[in-house]
């Protein structure tokens, strides 16, 4: 074999060997989620394009990002248990899915105790004294690192196939569906409705054949998720704003470089914004919002002194359910929530 043929060889052998290593360097992080993944249409659709775009360039490829939406991998609480387990990398979680692995999600639920989105957004975050706190508690108690923290899509609203709600009055005897949370099946009870906990996967068909009258969800979830398909009214309450939590298997994060670790914060921060603005987005357009909604719903908002009378009947209900199930834990957590939004409001 002549010379010049060994080297080109020897060349060939080294770019191979190259290539193999700087494959077997790249980490790859698995990020599931429960919706649709078009970035225009969801919050955490969003979250996860920006992520991915973010970091795998800011990486230099170091760091590969993969996308499971719509719920590919299973129930959120399933995948939050194998982020736990290190089987996937990462999850955005609903509270109901959350709440499985760490109960005190539940303190979010306190009805009207955000009196606006811009007072959501600073105190459900992660730099927010609540934020800090919650993120560290669960970490001590689940092992789960949180690095995003933010609400579920804006304020929830409520929808029905029978009457439009007016009045508190109105609730009665409603079969409303809630996630598998004490703390809104407590809400729907102390206002006179029936809690049906369903898993998300069910609520379409159990608001089409009638196991439940109706739901209650952010906007833009209830507009992706079309159930102006099978329901009929569609009523503006706010009544209450529950969160998304972003979690990432603490071994892996520990297993990044310290550069790594930077990119991945930094980009999870920069996708929560993300999140947060087209969740606006979407509750505003006509395509994908309330104007949409309104084409099939008959659409009602309900007076602050009307408001007053469903606060009136529920914020005791869930306070002292937070404060029964989970003392003088859930009572601080609860302070330090009220103490946060206060000093932002």
């Amino acid at each position: 074999m002549k010379l010049k043929q060994v080297l080109q060889i020897g060349a060939a052998v080294m770019l191979t060997a190259a290539f193999v290593g700087a494959a077997q360097a790249q980490k790859v992080m698995r990020i599931s989620h429960l919706n649709p993944e078009n970035p225009f249409e969801t919050h955490s659709g969003a979250m996860g394009a920006v992520f991915k775009s973010l970091v795998e360039t800011a990486s230099n490829g170091s760091i590969k990002v993969e996308l499971y939406p719509n719920g590919q991998l299973g129930k959120d609480d399933e995948v939050i248990q194998m982020v736990r387990d290190g089987i996937v990398e990462s999850s955005i979680s609903s509270a109901g899915g959350v709440a499985v692995h760490y109960p005190l999600i539940g303190v979010f639920d306190v009805p009207f105790a955000f009196p606006n989105i811009n007072t959501a957004h600073r105190v459900m975050d992660l730099g927010s004294p609540l934020g800090e706190k919650l993120a560290a508690d669960i970490n001590a108690k689940t092992g789960l690192k949180v690095i995003g923290l933010l609400d579920s899509g804006g304020f929830f609203a409520f929808t029905n196939s029978k009457k439009p709600i007016k009045t508190v009055d109105d609730m009665t005897g409603l079969r409303i569906r809630t996630m598998t949370l004490p703390t809104h099946e407590a809400m729907v009870s102390s206002m006179g409705g029936q809690p049906t906990a369903l898993p998300w996967a069910e609520v379409y068909t159990a608001l089409q054949t009638g196991v439940a009258d109706g739901q209650m969800n952010p906007i833009p979830i209830i507009a992706f998720a079309k159930f102006d398909e099978v329901q009929k009214y569609l009523s503006v309450t706010n009544h209450v704003i529950t969160p998304y939590v972003w979690f990432i298997n603490q071994g892996f994060y520990d297993s990044l470089s310290d550069e790594e670790k930077s990119i991945v914060d930094w980009a999870a921060a920069v996708a929560v914004d993300a999140g947060r603005g087209i969740s606006r987005i979407v509750e505003a357009s006509d395509e994908r919002g309330l104007p949409k909604l309104a084409q099939k719903m008959e659409v009602n908002a309900i007076p602050a002194a009307e408001l007053a009378r469903f606060a009136e009947a529920a914020q005791p209900a869930v306070e002292k359910l937070i404060s029964d199930r989970f003392g003088a834990e859930g009572v601080e957590m609860l302070s330090v929530m009220k103490a946060s939004i206060d000093a932002v409001k």
